[in-house]
This record gives C-alpha cells, structure tokens and sequence, in this order.
C-alpha cells in the first residue's frame, strides 16, 4: 500500500465486486454481521442471497450493508432489518436458503418470519 488514493481504490474496488447497495433515505435496511465469526458461520452467502434477491425483485427502497460484530456470536449468521419507522428485526442462525423467503414475507409484504428470529432461536 503506498497512499491513501490506492487504499481508496482498492476499497471501491472491492464494494463494486461485493455489491453492497448503499443506504437510500427511507428505505428498508438490512445489516449482515460480517465479523470473523459471521464469517466463519456462513454471513458471506447470506450477505450475497440478500443481495441477489433484491436486485431480481428490483427492490429500490432496500439497502443492504454489512457490520461488524453485532454481539451475539453464538447465534451467527445474524440479519438485522430496519423499518423506516425505526422498528429492528433480528434473524439468526441465517442461512442463504432462509433469505428469499425473509425478502417476500417480511421485506415486501411487511409480515415478520417469527421462526428465524432470536426469540424462537435461543434454545
């Protein structure tokens, strides 16, 4: 690395590869936890699915993004979605296969899929 410039780059580069939408005013938001231990419990093909599903429905009011960690390690893959109205869903233990079913029922038709979430999770 021998400048800021080329870290920059190097950053623009591997957003564009990841596509990561950025967050949009108003919309819904769904955070991935992309900390080592997200990682390690499969965040990158739910991050991906996530992704994927929103650009084939062409869902123009959600954002996706990553984070780190999000604290709960043991129930990883974890999927924050927030409402515009500020309202938090968690989902854990995600996996790729688990997403579309999350973008029809709770992203587009506003429905919770209590199953998924940390609540019915924690046993």
């Amino acid at each position: 690395m021998k400048s800021l410039a080329e870290l920059k780059a190097i950053k623009d580069r591997v957003k564009s590869s990841v596509n990561v939408r950025d967050d949009i005013h108003g919309s819904i938001r769904v955070v991935v936890g992309m900390a080592t231990c997200g990682i390690a419990a499969g965040a990158r093909p739910v991050l991906n699915a996530f992704t994927e599903e929103v650009a084939k429905r062409k869902l123009e009011h959600v954002a996706i993004t990553q984070t780190g960690c999000i604290g709960i390690c043991q129930y990883e893959p974890v999927v924050e979605i927030y409402t515009p109205n500020g309202e938090k869903t968690t989902y854990v233990k995600m996996t790729a296969e688990k997403v579309a079913r999350i973008v029809a029922d709770h992203i587009v038709n506003g429905n919770v899929v209590a199953e998924y979430t940390i609540g019915t999770n924690t046993k």
